[in-house]
């Protein structure tokens, strides 16, 4: 394993080593366009687990080291372009194999620094890789439609037009619409948050509550539901059918199904999962 002096070891995933997985690698790039190669630990050091390998690429020490990153995640652009890359490369990787995702921008030192570390973790990621074969991630977000939306689409009553005799009259309508459209969207997000956790208990076997998004990532409607599930391939088409099925009678409400993608919400067991992380190395 080598790596050259000016670079790191930049680490997308620890997969399987199995037969073939170099081959399917070829032509896949990463940051920056490097190629993405396998870091493995020393034979001596796996014991009884099965082997695995770290899917890696060299990225320059100057834009990856510790000072370096600090700076660069304050840059929204660079920020998204790096994520998207890591994201594409996790993907695609999990068409191949089983993968189990780790925090962008874990680097080391270099190849040999990397299959210390995979070597250190090797009985931990086997097992959970192990948990994670033959599953995928699939997510699940409810939104509410921008605040007022329908009850400003509400058709005007004699009743209303009585009311709002004045100026002020005719506020203390809008609003008492507004409230009660809104109030009655909640009652319909929380029911369908209900189905939705019927029927996946039935089909997933994990379940993540991330919290709900805000600003750009929703737009105008609110998001008031943000969950992920681990489904076994097997149940992962009627775990879809089932959710856009029972949710399509909602008026007021989207119900958002994606997936599948890589079990990154599961990279970790239940106890320790928030974030995906390997006790990453930042330096120079």
């Amino acid at each position: 394993m080598t790596t050259p002096d000016d670079a790191l070891t930049y680490v997308y995933a620890a997969v399987p080593l199995t037969a073939g997985l170099r081959e399917t690698l070829k032509g896949l790039r990463g940051i920056y366009g490097s190629p993405v190669l396998l870091v493995t630990a020393s034979p001596e050091s796996s014991g009884t687990a099965p082997p695995l390998a770290f899917a890696t690429s060299h990225v320059p020490r100057r834009d990856f080291n510790e000072s370096a990153l600090k700076n660069h995640f304050e840059d929204l652009d660079w920020l998204e372009d790096v994520a998207r890359t890591h994201h594409d490369v996790v993907q695609e990787l999990s068409t191949h194999t089983t993968v189990l995702p780790l925090r962008m921008a874990t680097v080391y030192q270099d190849d040999d620094r990397a299959g210390q570390a995979l070597a250190e973790q090797q009985d931990a990621f086997a097992e959970r890789l192990a948990q994670l074969t033959a599953h995928t991630e699939f997510g699940v977000k409810i939104y509410l439609a921008p605040t007022g939306a329908h009850a400003e689409a509400r058709p005007a009553t004699d009743a209303d037009t009585n009311a709002a005799t004045t100026p002020g009259k005719a506020y203390l309508q809008r609003r008492r619409a507004q409230h009660n459209a809104q109030e009655a969207m909640y009652s319909q997000a929380q029911e369908a948050a209900d189905i939705v956790g019927a029927i996946a208990s039935r089909y997933a076997s994990q379940h993540v509550r991330h919290p709900t998004q805000r600003g750009a990532l929703t737009g105008p409607a609110e998001n008031v539901l943000n969950d992920a599930y681990l489904v076994p391939d097997a149940n992962a088409a009627p775990f879809r059918a089932a959710i856009e099925e029972a949710v399509g009678v909602f008026d007021g409400i989207r119900v958002e199904v994606t997936g599948p993608w890589a079990p990154y919400s599961f990279a970790m067991p239940p106890a320790e999962r928030q974030y995906p992380t390997t006790g990453e190395e930042h330096g120079s």
